[in-house]
């Protein structure tokens, strides 16, 4: 066999680097990037995914005056529908024993398009927020503050006018109790379209603005670097007390899908913990625009398994073998 050498690159740095020249330089560079943003190719996409903010939020607001929601006590588990399922699924509380029938309560607005708030910047670059400042700056919404940093106008109440507050949204929805089916079907079908162009326009903006989530809880930051509030409830009694670990966040971080069980009209009445491996399991609000009418495309079959089988079959096949 012919003689090899291996080589391993390494590299000697033999002169130290004094950081308090660097300085200068390196706040110099950020103030230059400051000037690059917003970017005015994606203006219009911020603006956009504000429009079917607002549209998503209005339309689940009526739909859910006609179709009941359905949450659970001592868990996030919700359920669209008459009546809540018999899926043995519930956490509860830290004492409570696990995988417990959920007991339900009367869900709302909320329930279904859960808020992910984040700290407002006046400037996408400026200094960083400390734990000190932590009650200083305001809490908005995380999609309306990557719009704002997107560059959408703070102060155009046509692309704002759901901004602040979800629930004020959804009390001022009046006279949708006797909707026809007809008209039911024709604003599930805006509904799913509206949440799709805001999940849509987030993926885009995520590739031009960064943003950062915690790698053990939900906090979500806006902006090139992550905030020092020590917040974090995983790890607070640890040496770092409560100090987040950002990571790139995705659509799912900003816009949470908020999976339910789906009850096909193949499947019982009230779905049961035995048959739970053959029900579907969608987006919150994939199952309410569907329960209203809705016509969604094939590509969520899948997750639906619209085809699969239900209780009663599989019964009787078993009973044959």
């Amino acid at each position: 066999m012919p003689f090899t050498k291996t080589f391993s690159l390494r590299r000697f740095y033999g002169t130290k680097v004094d950081l308090r020249k660097l300085r200068p330089m390196i706040l110099d560079r950020i103030e230059k990037r400051a000037h690059a943003y917003p970017v005015r190719s994606m203006v219009p996409v911020a603006q956009q995914v504000l429009l079917a903010r607002n549209a998503l939020i209005h339309a689940v607001s009526t739909l859910l005056h006609s179709i009941p929601l359905f949450v659970c006590k001592f868990c996030p588990e919700i359920c669209i529908g008459e009546q809540g399922h018999l899926i043995q699924t519930c956490w509860g509380y830290r004492r409570r024993a696990k995988n417990r029938v959920h007991e339900w309560v009367k869900g709302g607005l909320n329930d279904i398009l859960v808020p992910v708030e984040t700290y407002h910047l006046h400037n996408m670059f400026q200094h960083v927020i400390t734990h000190n400042q932590r009650f200083d700056c305001d809490r908005i919404s995380a999609v309306v503050e990557l719009c704002w940093q997107a560059g959408a106008d703070p102060h155009d109440e046509n692309l704002n006018s759901s901004s602040t507050n979800l629930e004020a949204a959804d009390n001022s929805v009046h006279g949708t109790e006797s909707l026809s089916p007809k008209d039911l079907a024709f604003i599930a079908n805006k509904t799913f379209n509206a949440w799709e162009a805001l999940r849509s326009g987030v993926q885009k903006l995520l590739l031009v603005y960064p943003v950062k989530v915690c790698k053990y809880c939900s906090e979500v930051h806006v902006g090139p670097s992550g905030h020092k509030a020590k917040l974090c409830g995983m790890f607070k009694h640890e040496s770092w007390k409560g100090a987040h670990f950002w990571m790139k966040a995705n659509v799912d971080d900003l816009v949470p899908p908020k999976i339910v069980w789906r009850r096909r009209p193949q499947d019982p009445p009230v779905l049961v913990n035995e048959m739970r491996d053959f029900y579907g399991r969608v987006p919150a609000v994939l199952d309410l625009c569907t329960k209203a009418g809705a016509i969604v495309p094939v590509k969520y079959n899948c997750m639906m398994k619209v085809q699969g089988l239900s209780t009663p079959v599989n019964n009787k096949i078993w009973q044959e073998h």
